[in-house]
């Protein structure tokens, strides 16, 4: 199964189309890229939720125990920068940032780049469209990023600024500076 992107070229949907298009669209998740490409993308399959699920509940259990911030699922779409729209598997954001946005800009795509995004690659997932997504995160904002690739048994971790690291599982990761002593275990 691959990702269906509908090149919307010379048709610009306004935020409010944006939003309309996926509360009518229920069904279906979109994201909608800076240039404007409609991107459907497809459910994943059980051992995909399930460890999407787990990098959640890591990263949730965390969360609750330091208070420091607030965890959105994949169904959550963050308006970026650059104008994408773009929905990471886990994503973190620092409660002061997020205490800062409106009632309003909440309820809806919050027009925040969030502090932490993990992405994980499913099976029928090619890896270079969610490189191009860490990418893109990291040139809006997010301070921390990694890309969990099951397949190539590895993880990309990216950072402003700097190269993309790669490590090979089995290994921890540390939520660094962003995430004060979150520790992830990766196994194979």
């Amino acid at each position: 199964m691959h990702v269906l992107t509908l090149n919307l070229d010379g048709v610009y949907l306004t935020e409010e189309q944006f939003w309309q298009l996926c509360q009518r669209n229920r069904d279906w998740q979109f994201e909608l890229t800076a240039t404007g490409e409609l991107v459907v993308m497809a459910p994943v399959g059980g051992e995909s939720g399930n460890q999407e699920a787990n990098l959640n509940g890591y990263v949730w259990l965390w969360n609750r125990q330091t208070g420091l911030g607030y965890v959105f699922s994949s169904s959550t779409i963050f308006k970026l920068p650059n104008g994408a729209n773009r929905s990471p598997d886990v994503a973190w954001i620092e409660k002061a940032r997020w205490q800062a946005l409106t009632p309003e800009q909440r309820r809806r795509f919050p027009p925040i780049a969030p502090d932490f995004v993990i992405e994980l690659r499913s099976a029928t997932d090619p890896l270079e469209p969610l490189q191009l997504k860490l990418q893109d995160y990291i040139a809006n904002g997010v301070r921390l990023g990694w890309l969990v690739n099951p397949q190539d048994q590895q993880v990309e971790i990216y950072r402003p600024h700097q190269p993309v690291e790669v490590r090979y599982l089995p290994t921890e990761l540390s939520g660094e500076g962003v995430l004060p002593g979150f520790l992830l275990p990766l196994a194979v």
